[in-house]
């Protein structure tokens, strides 16, 4: 294969980022052009690149371990400061090298169903604590609040996630569902703006505190243009919105359809998510699953794409995102 050529599959992919050296190479070209500039200052007064190598020795179950890890720096000119490719990225600080994060970027970004930390760890030779930490700051990567307003045709739609009252311990219900209903879920709303000759059909996700009017109204107001075609089911909160829109609602206690308007696009997208979190990821917290919903709003908006062109995608959105565990994990 061609150094600069990008791979075009799941193999082709793990062989091509198998090399330290050349995952270096491909980080500088994708974020400098081939010219690295200081990742503090931006200056591309800078030095030569200093190659050094450590050798770590652990104890792993009464077994010494050694490994050796090389390290690429730059020395600014300018601002006298040392800096590397990960440096301003969802990569820095993690002792983990480009050889792996490269391979779970692509198999995040290309699972459609999703892929677990369990089975991302074993893939990559890591704990799945540490897995679970690297696809979270993937996950930050995919978020995009840059939409264009949507406007033609747009279905709106909630759905709760969460585990049913009826699948609880009874001593876990009492405590949890004070009420009837998704009282104990968590209200997730989805917009779909459907497909036109251009464009495919795309969503935008957002978890609700509730299900109350003036954050529906506020949340459609943000994404959807004014005097867009607006096709909702009959639930109450949506009333209100005919002096900004074509509001039309199919009342589902009769039929699910009227013609064209239905909200069958989002409830083909909520059967998606919901196996994805079910049946790969199992359990998702609460505070959570933002990231989750940007997780699968992203290989379904970009689906058309092929597997690279996905990859490249998600690669444009590591810069300026970094995520630490203490701000994963709640503790900052």
């Amino acid at each position: 294969m061609n150094e600069n050529a990008m791979p075009k599959t799941k193999l082709e992919a793990i062989n091509y980022f198998s090399d330290a050296a050349r995952c270096h190479d491909f980080m500088v070209e994708m974020r400098w052009g081939g010219k690295p500039v200081c990742a503090h200052c931006k200056s591309s007064n800078i030095g030569k690149l200093v190659v050094s190598e450590k050798t770590v020795k652990r104890i792993v179950k009464g077994e010494e371990i050694s490994k050796t890890l090389t390290r690429r720096v730059w020395n600014c000119k300018n601002c006298k400061k040392q800096f590397t490719v990960k440096i301003g990225t969802i990569f820095e600080d993690s002792a983990v090298g480009l050889e792996k994060w490269l391979p779970c970027v692509w198999m995040v970004v290309n699972a459609k169903n999703g892929v677990s930390s369990c089975e991302l760890g074993r893939d990559l030779g890591v704990t799945q604590r540490t897995a679970w930490f690297m696809s979270h700051r993937v996950r930050t990567a995919l978020h995009n609040g840059n939409f264009e307003k949507f406007s033609g045709g747009v279905e709106a739609d909630e759905t709760f996630i969460g585990q049913k009252a009826r699948n609880m311990h009874k001593d876990k219900r009492a405590l949890k569902v004070k009420g009837t209903g998704g009282v104990s879920m968590t209200p997730v709303m989805g917009l779909l703006e459907r497909s036109t000759r251009k464009n495919a059909s795309r969503v935008i996700l957002k978890v609700l505190q509730s299900r109350r009017r003036v954050e529906l109204h506020r949340h459609i107001k943000n994404h959807v243009a004014k005097g867009t075609n607006l096709l909702t089911d009959a639930f109450p909160s949506y009333n209100g919105l005919e002096n900004d829109y074509v509001h039309e609602f199919v009342d589902h206690a009769v039929s699910y359809a009227k013609g064209h308007v239905h909200t069958n696009g989002l409830e083909n997208f909520w059967s998606l998510l919901k196996r994805t979190l079910k049946g790969t990821h199992v359990h998702c917290a609460p505070f959570h699953l933002f990231r989750y919903l940007d997780d699968q709003a992203y290989r379904f908006n970009e689906r058309l794409l092929d597997d690279a062109g996905r990859f490249s995608n998600a690669m444009k959105g590591i810069i300026g995102r970094r995520l630490t565990y203490a701000q994963l994990t709640g503790r900052e």
